[in-house]
């Protein structure tokens, strides 16, 4: 009798120690590891080793253990603390890139997958908020002065030739950002108009100094030169490019993005790309407009040998036993007399493909050069 009561409180006490040391949370629609942690004031981590079993996508209405041995200290840490420790939230806008969003914030493309594993399957969404992890606000940490005083309005002029992606990249934004700035400029980019843009003081400080020479430079040389796609002409100019391999780089990133998304006749969306669709796409994204059909691609630029093959050429074929070009890819990478391109195709959807392939190898047409 004295040996079952003893083993009865026993129990009751273990039960009570493990009460005292764990909460119960109750899974409900947007919950996260970070976002849990921020609300108990505890590690992700804590909480994944606290429950081995849970699943890396966490079910809804599912429970977890969180650990209860420091919420009173975590309650009490600095915001400082606080804020290194826990994410921020970032809504995708309109030609958002996991790359863009990953520059923006110095953080890798695998950190923003993990953080949201629906990336993986969906890709992004406009208007979807995804989790940043890791991240400090500096702006937060600063005197109410400093903040006040952080940021100034600059009044940009639209000079002949220039970009929305030309002037973001000299604001250190992205076109998304310029155009929510200024939603006047989301169809065009008029000659004259005037752009209010949010910068520093110190970049509006320096860009101010180096006005007159900016502008000089960006009416003889600009960034990017965009082909009109009504005067297109066969053999037309290469588009030529500042920062070259780093657009490049860009371009495959955003253009891989899409891998996984179906084909769609007359596609240009994550809903659906055709092989000419998803190139005047990507290429859109950075303002560099490209024709809208294959044929028409395969007119601009220079063509080249297909040895002489680089990053971010266009490569077209003659598919179906066809006799004029009617699809196109973008060569991601040349090693060993094959040329590896992102395409969507009629079967796979965006994918990549090689010119070693026998079907590929019989419908090769040529390759094109649109930027230098």
């Amino acid at each position: 009798m004295i040996f079952r009561f003893v083993f009865i409180f026993l129990l009751f006490s273990i039960s009570a120690f493990s009460q005292d040391n764990y909460i119960k949370h109750t899974i409900s629609k947007g919950d996260n590891l970070y976002s849990i942690g921020k609300k108990y004031g505890v590690k992700p981590n804590d909480i994944a080793n606290s429950n081995p079993d849970a699943p890396k996508i966490l079910k809804l209405n599912s429970v977890l253990l969180i650990p209860n041995n420091n919420l009173q200290s975590s309650a009490i840490k600095s915001n400082e603390t606080i804020e290194q420790d826990t994410p921020e939230s970032h809504e995708v806008l309109a030609k958002e890139t996991l790359w863009g969003i990953s520059k923006k914030y110095k953080i890798s493309v695998e950190d923003l997958k993990k953080a949201n594993p629906l990336l993986e399957t969906e890709g992004l969404k406009i208007g979807q908020h995804i989790v940043i992890p890791s991240v400090v606000n500096p702006v937060k940490h600063q005197s109410s002065e400093n903040t006040q005083t952080a940021m100034v309005e600059v009044l940009r002029e639209v000079m002949q030739k220039e970009t929305k992606y030309a002037i973001a990249k000299e604001f250190g934004i992205t076109v998304a950002e310029l155009e929510k700035q200024n939603p006047e400029i989301k169809n065009k980019l008029p000659i004259g108009f005037t752009l209010k843009i949010l910068t520093s003081k110190e970049k509006a400080e320096a860009l101010k100094a180096s006005k007159q020479t900016q502008e000089t430079k960006d009416i003889t040389n600009p960034p990017v030169q965009v082909a009109d796609n009504a005067s297109v002409k066969k053999d037309s100019a290469i588009i030529r490019v500042n920062n070259h391999s780093e657009l490049v780089d860009q371009l495959i990133l955003n253009a891989t993005d899409n891998i996984g998304t179906r084909y769609r006749s007359g596609g240009t969306t994550k809903a659906g790309f055709d092989c000419s669709g998803l190139m005047y796409s990507t290429f859109g994204n950075f303002d560099i407009k490209l024709p809208r059909s294959s044929i028409e691609q395969s007119r601009i630029g220079i063509k080249i040998n297909p040895e002489e093959a680089q990053k971010g050429d266009l490569i077209f074929f003659k598919t179906n036993g066809r006799s004029q070009i009617n699809h196109v890819g973008m060569v991601v990478e040349v090693a060993d007399e094959e040329i590896k391109f992102v395409h969507s195709s009629t079967h796979g959807g965006v994918i990549i493909s090689s010119t070693k392939e026998p079907y590929y190898e019989r419908a090769f047409s040529q390759v094109n050069r649109v930027l230098e």
